[in-house]
């Protein structure tokens, strides 16, 4: 087998590249020296990088060259209509991300959120059976609440927030407990999965490295930033009846988020440990 033969069977496609976690998957495939293949909307170009135009809503136009691994930060749900094109008999693995919403969020009282979990949580039920239908390994990760600091829509909007106004709302003073996990360990992690025996055919949460209440996360988006700890507990039956009046301050929130704030989401990571050495940094988020 040539050297040339062994790098074209080594190849991945990264659906979601220019993503926030896709991103860093991107960069470090090519730390290993992989040139890999990802998908757009629009045309672009980097070195070292195959850059290939098309849209998963629209999968019987996609056209690919073989590839063995599959790696999608992109919507899952997408991705679940559009797998069946994207089979080659290259294909190995395929490694795809999802939430730990489909489990944190199952009771949410918000119908279009029951919507989105539930149409998340079948196709992640369908690119299984699709996966293991074709002899392909499949690996389901489910990150909690992702984070890089300007780039995310997690913990860089609460950050715009506390900078404008200088202080911040908890509801119940925000004890339910959080695991921030930052995108380039998700990357990281992803790829040792798909090298990984292991982690063939599993779903894993993939928590961050520490254990916080909210409001100690708020708290240290604070120290980032360089400013004072100034937090404002509010009783949930107030920020229900207030919710309406505060709405301009959290635009795309709902009530359920700020009632979510009294609520663990915690996730065992040991499985992710155990099988493909799963080791996020803590949380201490840095802000230009």
């Amino acid at each position: 087998m040539t050297a040339k033969t062994e790098t074209q069977e080594a190849r991945s496609l990264v659906i979601g590249g220019t993503g926030l976690v896709g991103g860093y998957v991107v960069e470090h495939l090519l730390r290993v020296d992989q040139r890999p293949l990802v998908l757009s909307r629009s045309q672009r170009d980097a070195p070292g990088v195959d850059w290939l135009r098309g849209d998963l809503e629209k999968p019987d136009m996609l056209e690919f060259p073989e590839f063995a691994t599959l790696f999608c930060t992109a919507d899952a749900v997408l991705l679940a209509n559009a797998l069946p094109r994207l089979f080659n008999p290259s294909l190995k693995r395929v490694v795809v991300f999802s939430s730990t919403s489909v489990i944190t969020k199952q009771d949410t009282e918000v119908e279009a959120e029951r919507e989105t979990i539930r149409k998340l949580a079948d196709a992640e039920r369908r690119i299984a059976a699709a996966c293991e239908q074709q002899g392909v390994g499949w690996t389901i990760l489910r990150p909690t609440l992702i984070y890089a600091p300007g780039s995310d829509t997690n913990i860089t909007p609460l950050s715009r927030l506390i900078r404008r106004f200088g202080f911040m709302p908890l509801v119940g003073g925000a004890p339910g407990l959080r695991q921030p996990v930052h995108a380039e360990d998700l990357a990281i992690g992803a790829i040792a999965a798909a090298a990984s025996p292991a982690a063939i055919n599993k779903f894993y949460s993939l928590p961050g490295a520490e254990t916080l209440t909210y409001r100690e996360m708020i708290g240290r988006i604070f120290d980032a930033l360089r400013l004072p700890r100034r937090t404002i507990w509010v009783p949930p039956l107030l920020w229900r009846a207030g919710f309406m009046l505060a709405k301009p301050l959290f635009p795309g929130a709902n009530v359920a988020m700020g009632i979510r704030m009294m609520k663990d989401m915690t996730f065992d990571s040991t499985p992710a440990v155990r099988d493909f050495g799963w080791n996020p940094r803590p949380f201490n988020p840095v802000f230009d």
